[in-house]
């Protein structure tokens, strides 16, 4: 069964300047592309739980049916670290709250899973009790996100657990049926691992991956006192998937040789190469299902 082809909404959300769309629009846009279904970026200035409420989020998955495009994942943004130097501010609360409501907003759109992350390493607090908050804060999310039949998905994007073998660990520790990864390949191949390897461990509990591709470009600083350039880590710069250096097909073989047999979604979520207008936004998503299929 081939895996559903799904468009991220950051990549028309203009962060980085490229061409915006609203979520309406850009629903129309995915359907226009050719794409299966789409992830939606699930805060302002697309899917906000501040600004969809029952009638909006009705006539959303009324479009979406319309459209015959599936809304694959919600896609949040969490960091369960967040501020630990102010104890007495309940942050842990108002982001499982949020990821409950998310679940609830998913759940009305007929949308079967939620994206979060896990947090930044804080220097307010060592490792082992962070590790233990974010994997107590994911367990009660994923319990309060089964009431609406929705899955949780952890993406390997921030520190902790974002080493492939450390997601394997997070996901066994929070232990819930509907706790899952969303396992990508940009974080292990900037770490300099075997990616085929690893998505061979993660693809069992695998059931969402976002892609994009990269070339690296050197970057360097002046020393006056040397008359010579000190080598700093490379930046990354997004381009059409065949260009990039991330070995895809390798990855992917991996995923499903493993067991994957989940969703999909394309992201330009940095800036481009050839710019951000919507014809190149256009043209990198088209050449993204040209690459896939």
């Amino acid at each position: 069964m081939p895996n559903e082809l799904a468009l991220h909404s950051v990549s028309y959300a203009g962060l980085w300047g490229q061409a915006f769309l609203t979520v309406e629009d850009f629903v129309a846009k995915a359907a226009e592309l050719g794409f299966d279904g789409v992830m939606l970026m699930a805060k302002r200035p697309h899917l906000s739980i501040l600004d969809y409420g029952t009638s909006r989020r009705a006539a959303l998955r009324d479009q979406l049916q319309r459209a015959n495009v599936k809304p694959v994942c919600l896609a949040g943004y969490t960091n369960f670290t967040a501020d630990l130097e102010h104890s007495e501010i309940p942050h842990r609360e108002f982001q499982i709250q949020h990821v409950t409501a998310l679940a609830e907003l998913a759940r009305d759109i007929g949308c079967p899973l939620v994206r979060i992350f896990t947090g930044y390493e804080h220097s307010a607090a060592s490792f082992s009790p962070q590790w233990k908050l974010v994997v107590d804060a994911i367990r009660e999310c994923c319990r309060r996100a089964a009431e609406f039949g929705v899955t949780i998905g952890v993406q390997n994007h921030h520190d902790l657990a974002v080493g492939f073998e450390s997601h394997a660990d997070l996901i066994a520790n929070v232990g819930e049926p509907n706790c899952k990864a969303l396992f990508d390949a940009w974080a292990p191949a900037l770490h300099g691992v075997d990616i085929a390897a690893a998505a061979r461990k993660l693809g069992p509990m695998t059931v969402h991956t976002t892609i994009a591709n990269y070339v690296l470009r050197p970057r360097y600083r002046y020393d006056s006192a040397l008359v010579n350039y000190t080598p700093q880590l490379p930046a990354i710069q997004a381009v059409p998937m065949q260009d990039g250096f991330i070995d895809y097909r390798g990855f992917l073989a991996a995923l499903r040789t493993a067991g994957f047999t989940g969703s999909i979604a394309y992201e330009m979520c940095s800036q481009l190469r050839d710019g951000g207008d919507m014809k190149t936004l256009d043209s990198y998503a088209r050449q993204f299902l040209e690459y896939m299929r």
